[in-house]
């Protein structure tokens, strides 16, 4: 029996995965920050703690494991991986890949082995792979790097729009009265100046006020929700453009809590938009980490059957997913 690791290490959590050939989980372990960007001992001891859990728990050693796949959250840039390689070579397993977790959330949400994975959670990141295996990443460094939104620019959004609403230079809007009851204000104006003089930071809750007022039919809201929807859908088509796939059938996964909210009804019209014909877009409805898995399954020359995506699909499923499909 081949066995298959696989990493999800961010910077929240770090969780591996040990399965057998039919997709089956025997073990896992979970352990905090693997994000080497954030800190690079923390995220060693992370990575190695989940990976030993997985091992302890189903009593395999590292030479037992077929192959492992570790998606990383940062591994972004060659800068990235040479602090990586030498960590992850440490740990000892014979057979093994490095890989930005965008790559295996991108895996995780298709039953292809390519595709566009869109992500927008805290920030945004496009990450699209061709038939032929080609990668191209597009975004996921901010705002000044030609980025827009994610949940930390979205609050800001939400914020000045209530400022504009309030001076006059935006319509009014039902984000007015929920920022004010969220912040815990009377008036935009004692808001206003309570900011100013104090220095505070706008918390990034606030992006979630967007969709109760979009569901109102607030135009402010529904405003900036679809010019995020437009600035990921212009992403993944300069992916698709540059990877030579305009006439490639392929998923677009979209993954995120900001943008899989109420199955991506109010982004994914404008991501529709600007994708080619053969595109499906998708919501992600398993753990990422199951990406990670399917990898290595590949890597070790296993071909998969839809029984082990099912089964994967299954053990790994993301609560509340929706698994509808949206032609473009």
């Amino acid at each position: 029996m081949n066995y298959y690791l696989g990493i999800d290490a961010g910077g929240s959590k770090t969780i591996a995965v040990i399965t057998d050939e039919s997709g089956t989980i025997v073990s896992s372990g979970m352990s905090g920050c693997g994000n080497h960007q954030v800190n690079v001992e923390l995220a060693r001891t992370s990575i190695t703690e989940s990976v030993d859990q997985a091992l302890q728990g189903a009593r395999l050693s590292r030479s037992d494991i077929a192959f492992a796949s570790f998606g990383l959250a940062g591994a972004d840039r060659e800068a990235d991986y040479v602090v990586l390689r030498p960590m992850i070579k440490a740990l000892g397993f014979t057979n093994y890949e490095i890989v930005c977790d965008t790559v295996i959330g991108l895996r995780a949400g298709t039953r292809q082995p390519y595709g566009v994975v869109l992500i927008c959670g805290t920030g945004t990141n496009c990450l699209g792979i061709s038939p032929e295996g080609q990668e191209l990443q597009c975004g996921g460094f901010g705002y000044a790097f030609g980025d827009f939104g994610g949940g930390s620019e979205l609050a800001v959004e939400v914020f000045r729009s209530v400022i504009r609403s309030w001076e006059g230079r935006e319509e009014r809007t039902l984000l007015t009265e929920a920022v004010l009851g969220t912040l815990g204000y009377d008036s935009v104006e004692s808001l206003f100046h309570d900011y100013l003089d104090h220095g505070r930071h706008i918390p990034v809750d606030l992006t979630k006020l967007l969709f109760p007022a979009a569901d109102q039919g607030d135009r402010v809201a529904l405003r900036i929700l679809q010019q995020q929807g437009l600035e990921l859908g212009l992403s993944a088509r300069a992916v698709i453009e540059k990877l030579g796939m305009e006439e490639a059938t392929l998923d677009v996964v979209l993954v995120g809590s900001v943008l899989t909210r109420n199955g991506g009804k109010y982004m994914a019209p404008a991501i529709t938009g600007q994708l080619t014909e053969g595109c499906t877009i998708r919501v992600l409805r398993m753990e990422p980490v199951g990406g990670a898995i399917l990898r290595a399954m590949e890597k070790s020359g296993l071909t998969i059957a839809d029984k082990v995506y099912e089964a994967l699909e299954q053990q790994l499923s993301i609560e509340g997913a929706n698994t509808a499909w949206i032609k473009a």
